[in-house]
């Protein structure tokens, strides 16, 4: 059996992509959390391996030649995990190309816009004193539904992001796509998009991999102190 791969986590939309892509590649790991919320992903051995101190890492003792490697940025990570077992990346060239160009639409749209919207429209809002910035929660709200729009029109041709085969865009997008309500989007002008988003949800190993560590993120409002960690300007 492999050495299991040390997967550096909290569960956030990111870290949940790789817990995802490592069940469904049945790739054995061994969870190590970072709480974010408590700043340790500032710890100095975190950043040896992530230096843009933001989660997920991971460490694969049996990486090229064998050697050990660490690697950081979700996008990256689900690369190197689909060429290390030639799974979820497409079939043909013609199909690799498809999933590199959803994994780098999620990369550069939906990750950061719909975190946007996540700060402005549930965080800010809670802060001392609160933030309830209408421009910025329109900005965001309207970018995200924009995207899922778009997805939308791609899955009426294609029963998953890039393929007609689950990829690792879809674990990319998956994640992040999970919390349309909480970005005040709705399903109702999207119905690929909500069958897409059933499809996605009833993999076991999405299940699995949604799951991970889901104990360890409280629902309670974050403390003065945990805003000044996650946005402050370390």
């Amino acid at each position: 059996m492999p050495a299991p791969i040390v997967l550096h986590y909290w569960p956030t939309p990111n870290g949940h992509k790789i817990t995802i892509a490592l069940e469904e590649m049945g790739l054995p790991y061994e969870v190590r959390l970072v709480n974010i919320g408590t700043g340790e992903q500032f710890r100095p051995e975190f950043l040896a391996i992530a230096p843009n101190n933001r989660m997920p890492a991971i460490e694969d003792p049996e990486g090229p030649d064998g050697q050990p490697i660490a690697i950081f940025e979700s996008g990256a990570i689900l690369q190197y995990l689909a060429r290390k077992t030639g799974m979820f990346a497409g079939r043909t060239e013609r199909e690799r190309v498809a999933v590199e160009q959803w994994l780098m639409w999620q990369m550069g749209g939906v990750g950061p816009m719909a975190g946007q919207a996540n700060h402005f429209l549930r965080y800010a809002p809670t802060m001392e004193p609160p933030q309830v910035l209408p421009y910025a929660q329109d900005r965001y709200r309207n970018e995200v539904g924009r995207l899922y729009r778009v997805l939308d029109g791609q899955l009426a041709q294609r029963r998953f992001a890039a393929t007609d085969e689950f990829t690792i865009a879809d674990m990319a997008i998956y994640p992040w796509a999970a919390g349309w309500e909480r970005q005040e989007q709705t399903l109702d002008d999207k119905p690929h998009f909500a069958r897409w988003l059933e499809d996605c949800a009833s993999r076991p190993a999405v299940v699995r991999g949604m799951a991970v560590a889901a104990e360890a993120r409280s629902s309670a409002p974050m403390t003065r102190e945990e805003q000044e960690i996650l946005f402050g300007r370390r």
